[in-house]
């Protein structure tokens, strides 16, 4: 079978066990603080498992992408070094939400790899949760038994916790797994070591290709097992292994889900792959990690400098990085694989053919500004070995400035190192690396207490607050957090007009009222489906009836910026095009940022063309038409637009303003009247063909223009109010070009002068001179200087308006023994400053006036030490 005939295979089998096909959820998740993203296919039904949302199907089965480079599942570092690791994969998964239990999920996967896929049975093992004493957990007899049935007992194998016991966390939902292995080794390497010694041994060729977990248990945050009203089934399985077992290769890379990538990678470098390991490895972690990032990017995470959007960059600079040292690929690459990709895999993921485009742009330009800044490490690097020609050691402080700052991974300067004869101080190194981590995990310490149950609530929370901004609540349960030294509540709602964080609207703020007692409610997030307002204290009575009040100026400035987005998005698509996407937006009390699809800057002209639109639309007065809970076959056929990256359930929310439609979970005005008018204040790139808009609306546009006119009548008045304001300035900026020229003139005659009298005095070697003249004027004396006279050496120094500055200059001849930088750094400590520079030419400022003269001394004794 080739991939896309295996991947058909399993999804029809589950359909005809009544298993509700569901789509891949998005790869970038989105409110959920503990994952970043998808990395396993349970993550979508996360909420069902916690109890927080019901099943809508008993049983399902899907293809989920998923991606793991960072936290507890990392397996950065061994893709492409070894067969079957991998950042993004797929995993195919079925599961049954109190329906179906052990029995049934055993011999499905057993009748699905033996019969519908006909892989030998022979070469497949099993595992059975064996029991933990610590834990006090019994062995799972149940599927021992189950297994026994239908596999020869000495294929089946008692594991231990760590691998056949599967948690969520550290309490939730939990159970015990069985794991189904596959012995893949020639038949002479059976004979030698039975497969069964292997299973669990990290043999690359006895590997793991599906795991059924039992979820039975609830773990308590004592650590106590207590049993569930409703299990749950829990399978994954991956495809990419799958495919590697029945198209009989030894390696995922083998097969046809990578070789055809492989392959266009390797025309690309004109190279063949098998020919050379290095260059083998950088291919499969080149077609690796391209698959990684233009499903991300599909998703709608862009490369950034935070969160997500950094570990998106770090995988990318990862990839150009092999191809620049492993390939000698130095200019963009990725960007022109992803037609092949998307052949590949676009048919099972349309989102890749709707957003090929935007992924080949993002990557484009990231690659190209890496490769710039690769160079500049590179050069880093060449100007530290000069700096050092007599050490034998790269410094690990420097060596973890290139990975910081330049984006170099170890590896690289390591080699680059031996190429030079140097090692690298690893201690060093490592020493930075961990600092930075503690740095990181500082940052985000975070402890959480249990949550504690005030009333018992089948739904945890009601929102009525796109109806009202009062109502009558009680509180289901709270928790105490602590984070950055502070400490917070957060409350869960039986019934809450407060707007939770969400699809970029942020979240409302209010109040709690019982009685007297008022409790203020600082914002309001979403977490694991879960409405939670945030509070500093906790009211005296928790079991008390409250009032909710969202605070309604701010939900109404709020409401305005978020519907001004809707009629920004329809005014883009009409005035540059229909390929306008959102692809992110921010919007609260103060202003809204609209990110979107475009590959050109907005012209003035077309920001005013949108203004106008959208202002015209405002005038028009036009209502809300909202549809709750519609069909999403009926919302699209309406023409609603979705936004990629966001799952949406069967059931959505659209909000129609006019000929604008879009799926939309926040508040918005009940007329565009409400909005006043829309003023854009900024626009610009943030990545590759997306750009963003920034606009305020009400009364903050208003007060804008009030201060443009202010500041006009300010400068009118500057210019004894002429009537054109605008000349007068053109006028003023011209004199001061001719000022600035001639600034510039006295100052080359200055140095030029400098540099004569310095000639004049270089029988005297080296030249110590102290000036009371601006250090630029010195400089490029010193410099003239240098170039006529360069068997000169030469120290300078002044101060000028209480700073003090200091010049060392030498030749080429001196530079070989003392370099000026290393002068510059010690003298500069008697100005309470620092400095660089080359070895020949090095400067310096600093904060103390009074040891300008120890500082000249200083370098002075440097070199006559030196030249002695």
């Amino acid at each position: 079978m080739n991939s896309k005939e295996t991947r058909s295979a399993f999804l029809k089998f589950f359909t005809e066990k009544q298993h509700q096909i569901v789509p891949s959820a998005p790869m970038v998740v989105k409110n959920d603080p503990t994952l970043m993203f998808t990395n396993a296919g349970m993550n979508q039904f996360k909420d069902i498992f916690l109890g927080n949302s019901t099943a809508k199907y008993p049983r399902v089965a899907n293809s989920q992408k998923c991606l793991r480079v960072s936290g507890k599942h990392n397996d950065l570092e061994e893709v492409g070094r070894d067969t079957y690791h991998h950042t993004m994969f797929e995993m195919l998964g079925n599961w049954s939400f109190g329906d179906y239990f052990k029995k049934e999920a055993i011999a499905w996967a057993w009748e699905f790899l033996t019969e519908v896929v006909k892989i030998n049975k022979e070469l497949l093992y099993v595992t059975v949760f064996g029991g933990d004493e610590k834990d006090k957990t019994e062995a799972d007899n149940e599927a021992f038994a189950l297994w026994k049935e239908i596999v020869p007992e000495d294929h089946i194998l008692y594991g231990s916790k760590k691998d056949n016991f599967w948690e969520m966390g550290e309490s939730g939902p939990c159970g015990p797994c069985s794991e189904i292995h596959i012995d893949l080794r020639s038949e002479e390497e059976k004979q030698r070591i039975p497969g069964r010694d292997l299973v669990n041994k990290d043999n690359p060729l006895v590997i793991e290709i599906w795991n059924l977990v039992f979820i039975q248990y609830n773990r308590q945050a004592n650590g106590q097992l207590v049993p569930l009203a409703d299990k749950f089934v829990d399978t994954g399985m991956g495809f990419e292994r799958l495919c590697m077992v029945l198209q009989q290769k030894q390696s995922n890379y083998d097969t046809d889900v990578f070789q055809p990538l492989i392959q266009a990678i390797a025309r690309v470098a004109n190279l063949s792959y098998g020919a050379d390991n290095k260059a083998d490895i950088a291919m499969r972690v080149i077609a690796d990690h391209l698959r990684a990032i233009a499903f991300a990017i599909a998703d709608g995470q862009l490369p950034s400098n935070t969160g997500a959007g950094y570990v998106i960059r770090r995988i990318l600079r990862r990839a150009v990085r092999y191809g620049y040292t492993f390939l000698h690929l130095s200019s963009p690459f990725l960007c022109e694989l992803v037609d092949v990709l998307v052949q590949q895999m676009g048919e099972h993921f349309p989102e890749l053919q709707t957003q090929k485009d935007i992924i080949s742009k993002v990557m484009r330009e990231e690659e190209a500004a890496f490769l710039r800044t690769l160079a500049n490490g590179i050069q880093r690097f060449d100007t530290y070995i000069d700096e050092h020609k007599n050490a034998t050691t790269i410094d690990g402080d420097f060596a973890f400035e290139l990975f910081d700052t330049y984006g170099f991974p170890i590896d690289l300067t390591r080699l680059m190192a031996e190429e030079k004869g140097y090692t690298v101080d690893m201690d060093g190194f490592n020493r930075g690396l961990e600092q930075q981590k503690a740095r990181s995990r500082k940052a985000a310490e975070v402890e959480t207490d249990d949550w504690v149950e005030v009333f018992a609530s089948e739904q945890p929370t009601t929102f009525v607050g796109y109806d009202t901004l009062t109502a009558e609540t009680r509180i289901v349960k709270y928790r105490k957090v602590k984070a950055k030294n502070k400490q917070f509540f957060q409350l869960v709602l039986q019934c809450s007009p407060f707007y939770a964080e969400s699809g970029g609207q942020v979240g409302d703020r209010g109040v709690l009222m019982n009685g007297e007692e008022k409790i203020a409610i600082t914002n309001t997030i979403k977490e694991n489906n879960l409405n939670i307002c945030l509070s500093e204290t906790l009211p005296a009575n928790v079991s008390a009836n409250f009032t909710a009040v969202v605070d309604e100026d701010k939900r109404h400035r709020t409401e305005n910026n978020h519907t001004a987005t809707h009629l920004l998005h329809a005014a883009l698509r009409q005035v540059l095009g229909t390929h306008v996407a959102q692809k992110g937006s921010l919007v609260n009390e103060d202003r809204l940022r609209f990110d979107f699809s475009h590959f050109a800057k907005v012209t003035p002209e077309e920001i005013r063309s949108v203004e106008r639109i959208v202002n015209k639309h405002i005038r028009e007065n036009i209502p809300l038409v909202e549809h709750r809970n519609m069909p999403i076959d009926e919302a699209r056929k309406l023409g609603a637009m979705a936004l990629f990256g966001e799952k949406y359930g069967e059931f959505v929310r659209v909000v129609k303003y006019d000929k604008s439609i879009e799926f939309c979970g926040g508040t918005h005005a009940k007329a565009t009247g409400q909005i006043g008018m829309v003023k854009i204040i900024s626009e610009g790139a943030i990545a590759a063909g997306v750009r963003r808009i920034e606009a305020i609306t009400a009364d903050a546009a208003e007060n804008y223009l009030y201060e443009l006119v202010d500041k006009e009548q300010e400068l009118r008045a500057l210019f004894n109010n002429t009537k054109d304001i605008k000349k007068a300035v053109e006028k003023l900026l011209e004199e001061n070009r001719a000022n600035e020229q001639k600034i510039a003139d006295f100052a080359a005659d200055k140095a030029k002068n400098l540099k004569d009298q310095l000639a004049a005095q270089l029988s005297a070697t080296p030249l110590v001179q102290r000036f009371q003249l601006p250090a630029d004027i010195v400089r490029n004396a010193g410099m003239m200087l240098q170039a006529e006279h360069p068997e000169a050496n030469c120290v300078f120094g002044g101060v000028v308006d209480g700073k003090p500055y200091l010049q060392v200059q030498l030749s080429e001849a001196l530079a070989q023994r003392l370099s000026a930088t290393d002068i510059i750094r010690e003298a500069a400590k008697e100005i309470k400053g620092g400095g660089n520079g080359k070895p020949t030419f090095a400067t310096a400022g600093g904060k103390n006036p009074d040891g300008l003269d120890n500082a000249l001394q200083k370098a002075l004794e440097m070199i006559k030490s030196v030249l002695q």
